[in-house]
């Protein structure tokens, strides 16, 4: 029973732990006057992700790839699938154009890259497919690349426009240290409890670890991305809410897989090559909603749709068991 009880508390423990680090770590970051632009592509971008990180590393440590690859793989799916459809609902979502013709598409690149390198010892002598620490340093590179370009679109963006940017001091040092401190214990202690009843919860159903890493898990530790695009839904706020989510799986791929493998060589499954095209569909829907509507934008019926698909995808996971 406690294993349960842990088990709930750890993603409780991420989420919370997520939200404090990235509180304390921008008040610090405004005292020393540092861009707001470099805040969110850094600590804010990062801090959604934390729970996929934590996690994952936690798995990659004690040995159960199948939660690391299965974490990455559900939580792209889930963010586009769920939170989109979910935020839609709410909302409908317009879509920039950078987002449409640059994150949508560098996110399609980013999923084929680590389907390609998973599956690359298909065309060697090599018996097993895994994904090597040469291939994260591969996923590594490709999302400083990312990042550069972000920071470039940025950075063009803020010369035309020019503002005079005000720094609003929130928190003292000291207690956006304690902030940072406690939101780091919380992830250190969610990720722990997460995988080890995981491992636990798979082991006494009779259920595969990638199955857990895929459901129960992805939805878990994407709740960050799921408050913040509702709540941004709900303000108005709609860009936010989808360069939320398609950075975030980005971040996912190239970021967190890419420091997984470097821990530890990750093991693929075979049939973890149906999530990766799960992956391209969702990502290809997204496009569709927004090429077929009235205005780049997707709708509530279009969130709906969303919704149903995921739904489908749950089942088919369920009975694969």
């Amino acid at each position: 029973m406690i294993t349960y009880v842990l088990f709930v508390l750890g993603f409780v423990a991420l989420v919370k732990g997520a939200d404090l680090l990235v509180e304390g770590a921008s008040s610090i970051a405004v005292k020393f006057k540092i861009s707001q632009m470099i805040i969110g592509l850094t600590i804010v971008s990062f801090g959604t992700s934390l729970p996929e990180l934590l996690v994952n590393i936690t798995a990659s440590v004690k040995g159960n790839p199948e939660i690391a690859i299965g974490n990455i793989f559900g939580s792209n799916i889930a963010n586009i699938l769920l939170i989109l459809g979910i935020s839609a609902l709410i909302r409908p979502l317009p879509i920039t154009r950078n987002i449409y013709f640059s994150e949508i598409p560098f996110s399609l690149i980013a999923t084929l890259l680590v389907g390609f390198l998973a599956n690359a010892a298909l065309f060697s002598d090599i018996d097993t497919l895994t994904l090597s620490r040469l291939d994260g340093g591969i996923l590594l590179v490709f999302f400083s690349l990312f990042i550069g370009y972000i920071y470039a679109v940025h950075r063009n963006n803020l010369e035309a426009s020019a503002p005079e940017e005000e720094f609003v001091s929130r928190d003292s040092i000291p207690k956006s240290i304690i902030l940072i401190a406690i939101g780091l214990i919380g992830l250190y202690f969610g990720g722990e409890w997460v995988v080890t009843g995981a491992v636990k919860i798979a082991g006494e159903m009779g259920l595969s670890q990638t199955f857990i890493g895929l459901t129960v898990i992805a939805i878990g530790t994407s709740l960050p991305e799921l408050f913040t695009s509702a709540v941004a839904a709900y303000k108005g706020n709609t860009d936010i809410a989808v360069g939320n989510v398609v950075g975030s799986n980005i971040f996912n791929l190239l970021w967190i897989l890419g420091v997984s493998a470097l821990i530890r060589p990750l093991p693929f499954d075979i049939a973890s090559n149906t999530d990766i095209i799960m992956i391209i569909i969702s990502s290809a829907l997204l496009l569709f909603a927004v090429a077929v509507g009235k205005g780049a934008r997707i709708v509530r019926w279009e969130g709906i749709l969303f919704i149903l698909v995921y739904l489908t995808y749950l089942w088919y996971l369920l009975q694969r068991g």
